[in-house]
C-alpha cells in the first residue's frame, strides 16, 4: 500500500469517527419514506451523521477527496457508488435499482463541483424516473467552522449538535 493510500484509509477512519460523535436531531415528515436524500455538498458530513448505519445507497465524486469521503462512508455502513451525474446517467441509474428495491439513496444536490446550492439535473431525473420522492435536507449547525472553496463546506466540531429538517423537495 503507498503513502497515499495509507494516508486516506486514516483519515476516513478519523473522519468516520469525527461523524459518529455528531449529535444528531433529526425531523422528518409524517409520511417519510424511502427516496432521494438530497443534501447541499456544503453539508456533506452531517447529512452523512444523520443517516449512518442505515444501508442508504450513495453517490460520491471520483476525485481525491471523493475518495476519503467513500471511504468513511463506507466504514458508516453506506453503498457507495463513484461517479458523477456530471458524467452522464450511467452512475445515477445504480442509484435507481435501489430506489426501485425500496432504499433510501443520496448525493449532493449541487454536484461536486457547483455552483453551489443549484440543484443539478441528476437528482430530478431520479426523481421522475423512479416516482420517488426528492427529499431536501436543511441543516442548523451547534458549533462549526466554514471553509473558503466554492460550496463553503461545513466542517461541524465534533460532539457538537445538529439539527436537521427533511422536507420535500420534489413530490413523487
Amino acid at each position: 500500500m503507498n503513502f497515499r493510500a495509507l494516508k486516506t484509509k486514516v483519515f476516513a477512519r478519523l473522519g468516520a469517527l469525527w461523524m459518529r460523535s455528531l449529535r444528531i436531531r433529526l425531523r422528518v415528515p409524517d409520511d417519510f419514506r424511502p427516496g432521494i436524500l438530497g443534501l447541499w455538498h456544503k453539508d456533506l458530513l452531517a447529512s452523512c451523521a444523520a443517516f449512518k448505519d442505515k444501508n442508504v445507497h450513495i453517490l460520491v465524486s471520483e476525485s481525491s477527496d471523493g475518495e476519503f469521503f467513500a471511504q468513511a462512508a463506507t466504514l458508516l455502513h453506506y453503498e457507495v457508488t463513484r461517479g458523477s451525474d456530471t458524467h452522464g446517467a450511467t452512475n445515477v441509474r445504480h442509484l435507481l435499482q435501489s430506489l426501485k428495491k425500496g432504499r433510501f439513496v443520496g448525493m449532493a444536490l449541487d454536484g461536486p463541483h457547483g455552483p453551489a446550492l443549484q440543484v443539478k439535473p441528476g437528482s430530478l431525473w431520479l426523481s421522475k424516473t423512479s416516482g420517488c420522492p426528492l427529499w431536501l435536507f436543511c441543516v442548523k449547525y451547534g458549533r462549526h467552522f466554514r471553509l473558503n472553496g466554492w460550496d463553503k463546506f461545513i466542517i461541524p466540531l465534533p460532539l457538537t449538535a445538529i439539527d436537521i429538517e427533511i422536507k420535500y423537495l420534489l413530490p413523487e
